[in-house]
């Protein structure tokens, strides 16, 4: 089969496959993996024999990608994480590289790679950034603190794997001066292209910035050009295009750079998941039960390494749990390491397939565990609970109790479960309008940016969990005479406005309960449970516009923006 013949039949089968992984909702590499498998000689139809011409066009994808990662690895935004993230990100992959080292050992010793062991420790140790980002964007929960730690999470195993994939090169004979020449490479090359990003490519991205066909076949050009200075040096074509990447990563044309090269890394990239397809061996009954407990091992690495960092970071056990599985699948970045690691010589067959098996198990399993995330984390939570174990790892309990009172002689009886954008906007409102209402205000989250945006509002605050019964307990909602959910079903995870309607009643039957409804039935349905008023964010606009537009005063708008928010819509 010609080459043209080759990536035509295996494009059109990585389409039809990715629609069926589509249609039962599993992630669309699987179907790329898969289409390659069966169009080739182990387990397929041997439809593609040669598999090197895909490689070669493959490996163009893998560059591309790389690039991409680095374009996303902002060094200056990096810097400013917050300590949750920063502290979660440096531990967690050697964390989970140790524990895989220590419990692969003999695995890696009947596969016979010389580096089959360090390989799967460090494959193992890193998550899919692709499954995550998908699976966490399609449910809202980016935003999330969980989200966003396991975002910063996924933006350290890159930062892990860069450095890994420099080190690759010279495993075979790691001489100090080796070493130290490799890193002399890769440092000069980052100052050079460092130079180039910082006193060249300005101007000439700005002279660009009008044509985006120009735009986009510069990026590509900058990239392989840093690419194939890296190999010339020594040094691996994929670490030229992290470099090319990071270095104008805070390029305000970033972006623009990321969404012209992202279609044509798509094509490639497409074919590199096909051509690790055509690899895939006949599935044996050792290589599968391997594939499986690779799988658990990855799952329960996550939890073990994930309860201890925020024992320590002083968080609580339902979140840790929550992004232990949002982080339990093998990484896509894994397949590109083990992909360099057999063409360096370095990893057997064996091992190679472990982890492909290991990625197609984990990318299922994971699909469905993040989409019920905060409910298994919670449940999990309870189990611990109900072990003896405390459910507020590092006593964040405890410091809630030192914190200062903000003047305890006042009535605190209006309390706010869940303290969304609307919540804090309330409280700006009393800022500005009734500060003596804030006194008034106990909020009970589990973000702790939020909670210090509250600390600095001089709101009384407690970090919880507002579906756990002990949480608001703790934080006195038997003393409440109004108590306030203005967050809606669609964004609450673990809970519903429901079950914090029949939790309250449980701890004060005399406390008014505000609760927000996503639609006009749900708000029937909050009514007949016995809320006595529920928000729907919908109306309450649609009341407001109403009133707007059905003023014909010329200074209706100006009126309306001065009830407002005279502090923010001033008027220029």
């Amino acid at each position: 089969m010609t080459l043209l013949g080759a990536i035509s039949i295996s494009i059109v089968a990585a389409a039809v496959l990715a629609l069926i992984a589509r249609r039962l909702a599993q992630p669309l590499i699987l179907g790329y993996i898969v289409s390659g498998a069966l169009l080739g000689p182990h387990v397929g139809l041997g439809v593609i024999t040669d598999e090197t011409s895909i490689e070669l066009i493959s490996e163009i994808g893998l560059i591309l990608l790389l690039f991409i990662i680095g374009l996303e690895i902002n060094l200056p935004r990096l810097l400013q994480a917050g300590r949750s993230i920063t502290v979660s990100g440096l531990l967690q992959v050697p964390i989970c590289a140790g524990l895989a080292w220590l419990a692969l050992g003999g695995v890696a010793a009947t596969a016979g790679g010389a580096f089959d062991r360090l390989y799967l420790a460090v494959a193992t140790s890193m998550s899919s950034t692709l499954i995550v980002v998908k699976l966490l964007s399609d449910k809202f929960e980016l935003g999330t603190f969980g989200g966003r730690v396991t975002l910063g999470i996924l933006v350290f195993q890159d930062l892990w794997a860069i450095a890994f994939i420099s080190l690759q090169p010279n495993l075979q004979n790691l001489q100090p001066a080796l070493l130290i020449r490799s890193l002399a490479a890769g440092l000069g090359l980052l100052a050079a292209a460092a130079l180039l990003a910082r006193f060249v490519l300005p101007g000439l991205f700005r002279f660009m910035a009008t044509s985006p066909e120009l735009m986009l076949v510069s990026s590509m050009a900058w990239c392989f050009l840093v690419a194939a200075v890296a190999a010339r040096a020594g040094l691996s074509a994929a670490m030229g295009a992290l470099i090319a990447g990071v270095v104008i990563a805070s390029f305000p044309y970033s972006i623009e750079v990321v969404s012209r090269v992202s279609g044509v890394r798509d094509f490639f990239i497409t074919l590199f998941f096909v051509a690790l397809g055509l690899k895939i061996p006949e599935p044996s009954l050792p290589l599968l039960l391997m594939a499986l407990g690779g799988a658990a091992f990855v799952i329960l690495s996550r939890f073990a390494a994930m309860y201890p960092i925020f024992a320590f970071l002083g968080l609580d056990t339902r979140t840790a749990g929550v992004v232990a599985i949002n982080l339990g699948q093998i990484s896509e970045f894994s397949l590109v390491i083990f992909s360099l690691g057999v063409g360096l010589g370095h990893v057997s067959r064996t091992a190679a397939s472990l982890v492909l098996y290991t990625l197609l198990v984990t990318s299922v399993l994971s699909t469905y565990g993040i989409l019920r995330n905060h409910a298994l984390a919670s449940w999990l939570a309870g189990l611990m609970e109900r072990m003896g174990l405390p459910r507020w790892l590092g006593g964040a309990a405890a410091q809630q109790e030192e914190r200062p009172s903000h003047g305890r002689d006042t009535v605190r009886d209006l309390f706010l479960l869940g303290v969304s954008r609307e919540g804090l906007a309330l409280i700006e409102h009393f800022d500005r309008h009734a500060p003596a209402m804030k006194q008034r205000i106990v909020a009970v989250d589990f973000n702790p940016e939020t909670l210090e945006i509250l600390e600095r509002h001089g709101v009384e605050h407690y970090y919880g969990d507002i579906s756990n019964v002990e949480s608001l307990r703790h934080a006195g909602i038997e003393r409440a005479s109004i108590v306030i959910s203005g967050i809606s079903d669609w964004f609450l995870k673990g809970t519903s406005n429901l079950q914090l309607l029949h939790e309250v009643r449980g701890l004060t039957r005399s406390a008014k309960v505000v609760l927000t409804a996503d639609t006009l039935e749900g708000a029937k349905q909050l009514y007949a449970a016995g809320a006595d008023y529920v928000l729907i964010p919908q109306a309450l606009t649609a009341e407001h516009l109403y009133r707007i537009f059905s003023d014909n005063s010329p200074n209706a708008l100006t009126r309306a923006r001065q009830l407002q928010t005279p502090d923010l819509f001033r008027p220029s």
